[in-house]
């Protein structure tokens, strides 16, 4: 199965994921920029179909595409969101949203025995974080045994301590007094391992089941908010 697979969490990440091909991952991109994901992402996602397969992206043979559906801050996640829906519409294919917190498990799982449970911390601005604890499903999915939730880091350091919990992620590694990072783990999300997940749980699923995961996670309100009344 080819899936287009976009996360926009933090930057814009693209990559083309084939599960029947010898490399799954046929090309990917990522932009760090986090202030320009709608101006990037076209970009990403034309140069990722034209390395992979020299073509257009109605040419591409893809089956579905499988976006990062946070948590993140509101602008980013909009324009993944939306951008996949579009291509999903057009294309005539399925689109399912992926919490990019189990996309970021599932990188961390893969380097880890398969008895271990995960702690994701991601950062959240505002000296907050986005955190969330998973065990494997599986070789490609996950299982959320809690979360994802956004507090301070302080109010998640006793969970993150659990003996024999494996701590990882970029929110985790910016609060050390808090977090006991383990070094060497993925601390942001690669985009072609949203195309696991998906095609795992892809099967059964309805036209209404998969509207349903497209929605943003933002676990708290826009920066920018209309006023409560007139003055």
């Amino acid at each position: 199965m080819r899936i287009l697979c976009i996360d926009t969490s933090l930057g814009a990440s693209v990559a083309l994921w084939d599960s029947e091909a010898k490399a799954q991952v046929l090309a990917s991109r990522f932009s760090q920029d986090s202030r320009s994901h709608a101006e990037h992402l076209s970009e990403l996602i034309g140069a990722v179909v034209q390395e992979a397969c020299g073509c257009a992206l109605a040419k591409a043979g893809i089956e579905a595409v499988a976006v990062g559906r946070g948590p993140a801050p509101f602008t980013g996640l909009r324009a993944g969101l939306v951008t996949a829906r579009t291509i999903g519409y057009a294309l005539g294919i399925p689109v399912m949203g992926i919490s990019s917190l189990d996309a970021l498990a599932r990188a961390v799982l893969d380097l880890v025995p398969p008895t271990k449970e995960v702690f994701i911390a991601t950062d959240a601005r505002r000296k907050e974080v986005y955190c969330a604890q998973y065990r494997a499903d599986g070789p490609d999915d996950v299982c959320c045994l809690w979360g994802p939730e956004v507090g301070s880091p302080a109010g998640f350091a006793n969970r993150a301590a659990k003996p024999g919990l494996m701590v990882a992620g970029a929110g985790a590694a910016l609060y050390p007094q808090d977090f006991a990072l383990n070094p060497g783990l993925p601390t942001e999300v690669e985009a072609a391992v949203l195309g696991r997940i998906a095609r795992a749980r892809l099967n059964g699923q309805t036209p209404e089941d998969l509207l349903a995961t497209v929605s943003p996670l933002y676990l708290r309100r826009p920066d920018v908010q209309p006023p409560s009344q007139k003055k």
